[in-house]
């Protein structure tokens, strides 16, 4: 499987010290060579964005600049210098006050942008600019005024075009200034923190946990107020996390709709791993709907999010995917130039999808707990919404049920209409940290229906077109990477007589259940699941799936 990468950050590790910007490590960025513009020429030529780390409004204790300019060094109250208030080392906050400090973070930007050539900057720790203390330039400016006035420095000097990416920042003033934000702590290589506080005061602490807990209880800032970054997913087996975890954290990752970030080294990573980012990959651009928002009850995080698939917004698919996920995300954001729309249209969580898959919900469901524990929605919660004024197809004029489709197990169950009375519920036993992510979907009465794959997460979103007959269905799927897996199609017949081709080569598909007969009036309803594995290799005559019945 491959994952196309449109962004290529080059972190920490590049200066000698924080503060000293300009101050290359000299082995391995030699300014001989062209130092940092070479390697964002270097990232360009590879078809992606270069992108920086740095962290403007902080420095080292050994840097030159806090040799040189100790009344830059905010101090708290007893005149030391204020604490930083970082678990993983300590450094000097940079006092945003003092309009020497700006006009040395205005440059080191300005450099970064201008000189190097970087599009995409990560400033990191710039709550540094406002640390608590009364030893400041201006005391008369409180620590959210000087955390805008850091803020406002750092735009004019990245200028409008700059992707800004903030990070340990303050929320409120942040809106407006940067176009990403970091809504979660640290991820980690545990679920609980390794650092020794006490579990009252370590809430955001580098872990998992923490990183699933405030990526879901702030999905809604996404595409609001900029584009949410949850960390990164880490794939790597070097780490404490469990398979169920990594994919708990994927599935947070994809049902939120904010950006994918990777940081291992993919060399290294294991077929199974690597397919863990496949299947969430692209994004979509959308943001879910915290169900359990408000009662999250003993694990203290939402456990429930739920999307909408519907193909009545009619996407442009010649749009690859990150500018499809852009237009997705602008078609979610808010704008006062925009004619207003009615909040409950749905239409801000809705994916939209190729013309003739229909409408859908997608929802997770997580287990938090540390042990086991049956997770359990009432049915009727997850149904599909209807979202447009156009006529009901006969499905649901017959009611027949709901396809309902596992996606990270593969496992298919119909749900009929005698269940759909408020009092049943969708119940499934999770392990410890284990997420599953169902999908609801109107069963038709006479045609056949695509219900899923092991592709992509939304069961939907990975299809270019589909066209049907009463006795043939065909799919093309989006074919610009290289993966594989299941597709899963309802054949409203019983019949053996299925002809199957994948690539333009016959298959033998796999028929996975028959589904329960339903009788309206003196006819029956009902068909088969059948499966068909689908191998594509990247290239365009990749990705069909066709299927004729009788």
């Amino acid at each position: 499987s491959t994952i196309s990468q449109d962004l290529a950050i080059v972190d920490d590790g590049y200066i000698t010290a924080w503060g000293d910007w300009a101050s290359l490590k000299p082995k391995e960025f030699p300014k001989e060579n062209g130092g940092m513009k070479a390697l964002a020429d270097n990232i360009r030529m590879n078809k992606m964005i270069p992108g920086l780390w740095m962290a403007p409004f902080a420095c080292d204790k050994h840097s030159k600049i806090a040799k040189e300019h100790p009344d830059w060094i905010i101090q708290n109250d007893e005149g030391r210098a204020a604490n930083s208030s970082n678990c993983g080392k300590f450094f000097y906050g940079l006092d945003a006050t003092n309009p020497a400090v700006r006009e040395f973070a205005f440059k080191s930007v300005r450099r970064a942008v201008q000189e190097w050539g970087y599009d995409c900057l990560k400033l990191d720790f710039l709550y540094a600019a406002c640390l608590e203390g009364n030893g400041k330039y201006d005391l008369s400016m409180s620590r959210a005024e000087t955390m805008y006035l850091a803020l406002q420095t750092l735009r004019a000097a990245a200028g409008p075009d700059t992707f800004l990416i903030g990070c340990g920042c303050p929320i409120g003033p942040a809106i407006g200034y940067v176009d990403g934000m970091r809504i979660s702590a640290d991820t980690g290589p545990t679920w609980y923190p390794d650092f020794p506080l006490p579990w009252w005061d370590n809430a955001t602490l580098p872990s998992l946990r923490a990183m699933i807990r405030n990526s879901t209880t702030r999905a809604c800032l996404g595409h609001r107020w900029w584009h949410n970054d949850p960390d990164c997913i880490l794939l790597g087996e070097t780490t404490s996390l469990t398979d169920n975890e990594v994919i708990s954290a994927a599935s947070i990752v994809a049902m939120t709709g904010g950006m994918l970030l990777l940081s291992d080294d993919l060399s290294q990573l294991t077929s199974e791993r690597i397919r863990v980012a496949t299947r969430i990959f692209p994004v979509t651009g959308i943001t879910a709907v915290v169900l359990d928002l408000h009662s999250t009850s003993v694990s203290g995080i939402p456990s429930l999010l739920r999307l909408w698939c519907t193909d009545s917004l009619s996407p442009d698919m010649s749009f690859n995917a990150v500018d499809l996920a852009s237009r997705n995300s602008m078609r979610a954001s808010f704008s006062p130039m925009r004619p207003w729309k009615n909040p409950f249209s749905r239409e801000r969580n809705s994916i939209p999808v190729a013309k003739g898959l229909g409408t859908w919900s997608v929802v997770s469901f997580s287990n938090w707990l540390d042990v086991e524990n049956i997770v359990s929605v009432p049915i009727i919660s997850l149904l599909p919404p209807e979202i447009t004024s156009e006529k009901k197809c006969d499905s649901d004029e017959l009611n027949l049920g709901y396809h309902v489709f596992a996606f990270w197990s593969s496992k298919y169950i119909w749900v009929s209409n005698s269940k759909l009375d408020g009092h049943k519920t969708i119940s499934k036993r999770l392990g410890p940290h284990e997420t599953e992510i169902f999908h609801v979907k109107p069963v038709h009465a006479s045609i056949p229906q695509y219900v899923g794959s092991e592709l992509h997460f939304t069961c939907g979103y990975e299809v270019q077109s589909i066209s049907t007959t009463a006795k043939s269905i065909e799919l093309q799927f989006k074919n610009e990477s290289k993966r594989s897996g299941f597709v899963y199609l309802y054949i409203p017949s019983f019949s053996r007589a299925i002809h199957v081709t994948m690539n333009r080569i016959s298959v033998r598909p796999e028929i996975v259940t028959r589904t329960p007969q339903v009788i309206r009036g003196n006819i029956t309803y009902g068909g088969q699941i059948i499966r068909v594995y689908l191998v594509m290799n990247g290239s365009s005559t990749d990705g069909n799936v066709s299927c004729q019945f009788r």
